[in-house]
């Protein structure tokens, strides 16, 4: 009737259940080659199929949808299998070990966390936990851009505050960095270096050009400060106070992250890029293969080759490399660790950024499909109804620790996975912390809570509880709350599958919603600490796997399951 190779049969789950738990279009998709009306193509095609003690019925529906219902037992038999994987329930081998690098936040370790970067934290540990759960090898990477200009400028702003405290007054650039981060790191330096990096300040501003109000002078002002800085200091000096800067805020973003339950297997830094020779042999691998060539004393890459909009500059006419360059061996190197994908995320004001470095792996031969960009937009945080303003660069800005201090990890993490991470985001602080049902976080936990406080009420009424085993012993579960929580937990597999397939840690937050939702409800509705022990089992065991599905859940995203509220 259908030749095998055209059979691509595509059985998805139904959105309400009214038309069955499933449903195929495949006799509206095969009926030309059938050379059949597709209602007669799909009356033969159930002919065809096997029997099953797991389905109830198959129905034809409209011009050709076959639906399926299942019996109660394939739910009943899913149950089960929640209990006996327990932690495990939804692991998937769907990734088949594939080697996935997940980088993300990586910001320049310049000053602390804020809330921007938390959003960056929770999308990027979220998703490395779901597609480990899938079945992917995966290693999460934080960059560490631990060279470069703005290294230079934390340097520089320690070293200004440092004087400070040596008794000088010197002149603080309007374009340094100006938190009180700076000054803890300047009175971190006096305790181990003393005073050997003093100098007066009228010798540091013995040379620097006057200011001026032309466009770009203030730059220009502040690189020349960093020279000077770099000569009276000399080599061993200046590592001291770039060393001392890079160590406190490296340790303050591993700590910040560490306490939002943020973990990596690799901390990888830009400085080994130069002391490994990676730098240079991307650079050579370009020029060998001519994508380089220079002009104006510069060498440039050919990116226009590979649909940028412009080619791009790697090596400055002084013979520098830009942070371009440094990226492109990153991402040479990335490639030689064997990765068969490469997720970033990045802000998305770096989005102008990933044509150059798409073009980059093209010109090293890298599989076109190796990296994907996931862009985070900035969170906007809002209390009372206000907007709270951000700087960064002046210093006034909301940590993450400080976010972290006033709503908690749990919230923080929630809130931020909630919606897809290229979405615009209001974050409610007044919503994050209170306790009610508009609360999604606080609406979870609680529902897990309720079970967790449930089953402690058991030896207190003298009751007892032996969780069933067969699918007969789960019988008496007849009502559409039950019927329906028992949907809800046999799809999470199916939910693991499709978040991980779409990077979409977000289905796992709306999922716990709506299980949330779903038990509070039968928890109003019914009694389950009842006297009749074959229900008050059957029963147990339900809101049993119902907490295991929650837990797993939220483990994923980073959140805890707390067993009283």
């Amino acid at each position: 009737m259908l030749p095998e190779d055209s059979l691509d049969p595509v059985v998805e789950r139904t959105r309400d259940g009214i038309g069955g738990d499933y449903a195929t279009n495949l006799a509206l998709a095969s009926a030309k080659t059938a050379k059949m009306p597709p209602r007669a193509l799909a009356e033969k095609i159930i002919e065809c199929l096997p029997g099953s003690s797991l389905v109830d019925r198959v129905e034809i529906a409209g011009p050709g949808f076959i639906n399926f219902w299942l019996a109660a037992d394939a739910y009943h038999n899913a149950l089960l299998e929640i209990l006996k994987e327990a932690a495990d329930y939804g692991r998937l081998t769907l990734g088949a070990g594939e080697k996935i690098q997940v980088e993300f936040v990586s910001a320049n370790p310049t000053g602390p966390l804020h809330v921007g970067h938390g959003r960056g934290a929770a999308y990027g540990a979220a998703l490395a936990n779901l597609l480990d759960f899938a079945g992917y090898q995966v290693d999460r990477e934080y960059y560490v851009n631990d060279a470069g200009r703005q290294m230079d400028i934390l340097a520089l702003s320690v070293w200004l505050r440092y004087l400070e405290l040596c008794g000088e007054k010197p002149a603080f650039p309007t374009n340094g960095y100006q938190g009180e981060y700076i000054r803890e790191i300047a009175e971190t330096l006096l305790t181990h270096a003393g005073r050997r990096l003093h100098h007066p300040a009228t010798r540091v501003e013995a040379e620097l050009p006057p200011e001026s109000d032309t466009e770009g002078s203030a730059e220009i002002r502040l690189d020349q400060w960093i020279l000077r800085c770099k000569a009276l200091l000399g080599e061993s000096g200046y590592e001291t106070l770039h060393s001392t800067a890079l160590t406190a805020m490296t340790n303050e973003i591993r700590q910040d992250l560490g306490e939002f339950s943020v973990h990596y297997d690799i901390w990888f830094s830009e400085k080994s890029l130069v002391a490994s020779g990676a730098l240079d042999e991307a650079i050579e691998t370009l020029k060998t293969s001519n994508h380089l060539y220079q002009q104006d004393g510069a060498w440039w890459f050919r990116s226009t080759d590979f649909g940028d909009s412009k080619d791009r500059v790697v090596i400055r006419d002084n013979g520098d490399p830009t942070y371009f360059a440094s990226d492109i061996a990153y991402h040479l190197n990335k490639l030689q660790r064997g990765y068969r994908r490469i997720i970033n995320i990045w802000g998305a004001d770096h989005h102008g950024y990933i044509a150059r470095v798409k073009a980059a792996l093209m010109a090293l031969n890298a599989p076109a499909d190796l990296l994907e960009v996931m862009l985070v937009q900035f969170a906007v945080l809002y209390r009372g109804g206000e907007k709270i303003g951000m700087s960064t660069r002046s210093g006034q800005f909301v940590t993450l620790r400080e976010l972290r201090d006033e709503v908690g990890s749990d919230a923080a993490r929630f809130f931020y996975v909630q919606r897809k991470p290229e979405q615009h985001m209001d974050f409610d602080l007044d919503l994050a912390k209170s306790e009610s049902s508009d609360n999604p976080v606080y609406y979870v936990q609680y529902a897990h809570a309720r079970i967790c406080s449930v089953l402690r009420q058991l030896p207190e009424k003298g009751l007892s509880y032996q969780a069933a085993s067969t699918p007969a012993e789960l019988g008496m579960l007849e009502s559409e709350r039950e019927a329906e929580l028992l949907r809800t937990l046999a799809r999470f597999p199916e939910l693991i599958e499709t978040a991980a397939a779409a990077n979409e840690p977000h289905q796992i937050a709306y999922y716990l919603r709506e299980l949330a939702n779903q038990f509070h409800g039968y928890y109003n509705a019914e009694q389950f600490l009842v006297d009749d022990p074959l229900l008050r089992n059957a029963r147990l065991t339900l809101i049993t796997g119902a907490a295991q599905v929650l837990r797993n859940g939220l483990t994923l995203l980073g959140v805890s399951a707390p067993e009283r509220m």
